[in-house]
């Protein structure tokens, strides 16, 4: 396991509740607990400074090892707290997985490419932004690659063309749409279009104002 995606924690066993949370925040640690293969919540305390120096490598993907004395847990970093005005992390969930049992997990999609309908005055849209897969804890992916390069003006790419790690089983219906390119030049002519539409009828209601002006 990777050195960033490795924490160690302090088990809690008591001082419990939001003024046991304070005081521990106010020492520098971050309350969090993991979830998972036992029905008991396992209680920690992070180090706060490691925490936010390696929070940038974490993600709902990214397999952690936590270390609690002699014991190691293998987890995904579920959920967090944060106070924004203050920038502190105030509590985080993890969840136990069990090394050589799938799980699923929600993975991004990211689109890689430049579609050539955009070098003629296409817009590429991406519609879809993650892919719910089931896997094996040691290939979960960190995101999954969709090739956008193709894609002419007005083509779409569906999710039965994204190409998938062999190890990974996709739980998603296979003609959503990834992403598509659109020529915006028949957007603009779809407004200019309205905007005349909306010229004549309001040089029509000037007319009617004029005719019964004069009347």
């Amino acid at each position: 396991m990777s050195e960033k995606r490795s924490l160690t924690a302090e088990r809690r066993t008591t001082d419990f509740g939001s003024a046991g949370s304070r005081r521990l925040l106010r020492k520098k640690r971050i309350p969090a607990v993991i979830y998972g293969k036992k029905k008991t919540p396992i209680h920690l305390s992070l180090d706060a400074r490691e925490f936010n120096n390696k929070m940038r490598y974490f993600s709902e993907t990214a397999l952690l090892e936590i270390t609690v004395g002699e014991s190691k847990y293998e987890c995904l970093m579920k959920d967090y707290q944060e106070n924004v005005m203050y920038g502190e992390i105030k509590h985080v969930d993890f969840y136990e997985v069990t090394r050589g049992q799938a799980l699923r997990a929600m993975v991004t999609l990211t689109l890689v490419g430049h579609p050539v309908g955009t070098r003629v005055g296409g817009v590429l849209e991406q519609v879809m932004h993650e892919v719910e897969i089931e896997c094996l804890p040691k290939d979960l992916p960190d995101a999954i690659h969709a090739d956008v390069s193709h894609l002419g003006l007005n083509e779409v790419l569906h999710l039965s063309e994204v190409v998938f790690p062999s190890t990974v089983k996709i739980l998603e219906d296979l003609t959503r749409t990834v992403a598509s390119v659109k020529a915006i030049k028949e957007d603009v002519a779809e407004e200019e279009d309205e905007e005349a539409v909306v010229g004549v009828i309001d040089e029509a209601s000037d007319a009617d104002e004029d005719d019964k002006a004069t009347k």
